[in-house]
Formats: C-alpha cells, sequence, structure tokens
C-alpha cells in the first residue's frame, strides 16, 4: 500500500482557523489544548482614514517638494470672451460659442470666470470665432481681419 492511499479520509474538511468574537469561546478553546493566539487590530476603535499615518507630517513633507500649480487664465481673458460674445450680432451664448468651437458649454464657463487652465489650441478657436486677441499682451483687442489693407 502506498503512502497516499493511507491518508485519504472521505468527507473530512482541512481545519481553518476559527476567529472567535466572545470571551466564552476564547476560554473554551484554551480550555480543550487548542492552538490560540491574539493579534491586536492596528486600526480598532479609530478612524480608518486617518490610522498608522501622520498626515501633517507628510503633507510637510510633500510642500517641500512640491511643484507650484498650473496657472490658471486671467481675469482679463474671461471679460475680454465675455464682452466679444455679447458684442457679436447676433450675441452668442456660452453653449452657441461651445458649438462653434467643438468643446463643452463648461468649459466656455471656466474660461470665463477664470477657473480654467489656458490651452492654446482652445483660445485660438474662440479668437478666430470671437476675432478678438486673447493670448498674449493686448487681451481684448480686434484682430485684423485677413485681406483687410493696413
Amino acid at each position: 500500500m502506498s503512502d497516499w492511499d493511507a491518508k485519504l479520509v472521505i468527507g473530512s474538511k482541512a481545519k481553518v482557523p476559527k476567529v472567535t468574537r466572545s470571551e466564552s469561546e476564547l476560554n473554551s478553546a484554551r480550555r480543550s489544548g487548542a492552538v490560540v493566539s491574539s493579534d491586536k487590530k492596528i486600526t480598532a476603535g479609530s478612524n480608518k482614514a486617518h490610522a498608522g499615518t501622520d498626515h501633517q507630517r507628510i503633507a510637510k513633507l510633500d510642500r517641500e517638494n512640491e511643484v507650484a500649480p498650473p496657472t490658471k487664465v486671467a481675469p482679463s481673458v474671461g471679460r475680454a470672451i465675455m464682452d466679444a460674445r455679447a458684442s457679436l450680432t447676433p450675441p452668442l451664448s456660452q453653449k452657441d460659442l461651445a458649438q462653434k468651437i467643438n468643446e463643452k458649454p463648461s468649459v466656455i464657463a471656466d474660461y470665463e470666470s477664470g477657473r480654467a487652465i489656458p490651452n492654446p489650441q482652445v483660445l485660438g478657436k474662440m479668437e478666430r470665432i470671437l476675432k478678438v486677441k486673447l493670448r498674449g499682451a493686448d487681451v481684448g483687442k480686434k484682430l485684423d481681419t485677413p485681406g483687410a489693407k493696413k
């Protein structure tokens, strides 16, 4: 008879460690001579989001190596977009302008409020539709139309 025939037992399961939640189960396991181990939970009874780390110390380390946040659109650019939209005949709404430049209306709203990170492609499209300069030193100045004589 080979070795594996001797150890074959049909209908039995392997013993799995049991987690006890009550004191009485723990005491009965100790009395019966079972192997008992106890592990202390690290996050027991505390806010799990803040367990085990010192967030203020880590935040301070992050600030030392932090890259400056990207610049936002200047308020003068947002004002120039609003004024140019209103001066067109017929006046364009944010939704109409967004449709013409193939962007979402929220993008136009972000540019006008100064929350957007400037994108040269989007600004270029808006310049073409609104015929107003939105980049560089003279923001808000009317663009010269191509073909017009100076």
